[in-house]
């Protein structure tokens, strides 16, 4: 990239975080941003890491009140590059581009101790960014938004919860099953995980033959008690085949009524439309966390429109996933066909 196109990239990252933080001072101080201190991080397996943050003071308040599905923006501009022979040979190319603007995160679990809230993240390593992420360690401070957006909602005349997560999409799941199991004691929560193939799975492992005979495949939603597939499109382990299909045959199964269930789905577009389908031939509630390129997070980029259904019929609109979502209604997003 030219020294002319980081002037650019700098521009506009000044002009972004200019309006955001006029923003903030008049209606949105309450979302930093604040100093998280790394409290834990661990590589899972591969490129999946799990990073803890914990935020003390006007932080610790605001994230202790994160609904599942929220997010948050890190700066990791200033977070170091790891050792050369350590760099994938995929990342190799774009290691070295600038870090000009935030990156959004969503949480796989949050969690209030006295006046401290840490949150975790589950992530891939996946580009310039989430490669200088790698190398943030216990005790380094990250500039934090958030949280930001709107989160699952969890009706409470609901009877059974299904969650279907697609690659990277299973962490606001995971904490979405710690607080349906929590707030929602009657409601019966089970929860499918896809990926292309085994490898493409973001947990540490599965659970032991036994466990898997008896339901619980996945330790991190085993231990709130939540019953998991796993499904690959590959076969290489668990069901073979999409997870959509997986979850659609759980449910020609399954007794109760329509009007009793909720599903919430998270994971690539594709995914997600598949999801809204089966729910909408069988007259399911369905609750979307979609994603989009962010660079503020805050609404004022606009760079994040989702296509949805207006009030009026064959009309369109279009809302913020930053702002609006980026968990959505699945009968008012407008999948591409």
């Amino acid at each position: 990239m030219t020294d002319e196109a980081f002037s650019v990239h700098s521009v506009l990252r000044m002009s972004i975080e200019q309006e955001a933080i006029k923003t903030q001072t008049h209606s949105r101080s309450d979302k930093g941003p604040f100093d998280a201190i790394v409290c834990a991080h661990k590589q899972i397996r591969g490129y999946f890491y799990k990073l803890g943050l914990e935020f003390t003071d006007t932080g610790a308040k605001a994230f202790s009140q994160t609904e599942p599905g929220q997010f948050a923006q890190l700066d990791l501009s200033k977070a170091a590059l790891p050792k050369t022979e350590k760099i994938p040979e995929d990342l190799v190319d774009t290691a070295h581009r600038k870090i000009l603007l935030r990156r959004p995160f969503s949480f796989c679990d949050v969690a209030v101790e006295g006046n401290k809230t840490t949150v975790e993240i589950l992530y891939r390593a996946v580009g310039p960014a989430t490669l200088r992420m790698t190398t943030l360690a216990k005790g380094d401070s990250v500039s934090v938004i958030g949280p930001l957006g709107n989160g699952f909602s969890v009706p409470a005349d609901k009877k059974t919860a299904l969650l279907v997560a697609g690659g990277m999409g299973a962490g606001p799941l995971i904490y979405l099953a710690k607080a349906l199991t929590t707030n929602c004691p009657r409601t019966e929560v089970f929860a499918f995980a896809g990926a292309k193939t085994k490898a493409e799975l973001p947990f540490k492992k599965q659970m032991d033959e036994i466990s898997q005979q008896v339901g619980f495949s996945l330790h991190e939603f085993a231990k709130y008690g939540v019953e998991s597939q796993v499904a690959t499109d590959d076969g290489s382990t668990g069901f073979a085949g999409p997870v959509t299909e997986c979850s659609s045959d759980w449910l020609k199964q399954c007794r109760v009524a329509a009007g009793d269930m909720i599903i919430y789905a998270c994971g690539p577009e594709p995914m997600l439309a598949k999801v809204a389908e089966i729910a909408r031939d069988r007259k399911i509630d369905c609750q979307v966390s979609m994603e989009r390129m962010m660079a503020c997070g805050i609404g004022v980029c606009q760079s994040c429109a989702v296509e949805c259904k207006a009030a009026e019929a064959g009309e369109t609109i279009y809302k913020l996933c930053c702002k609006d979502g980026p968990v959505f209604d699945s009968k008012e997003v407008v999948f591409d066909s």
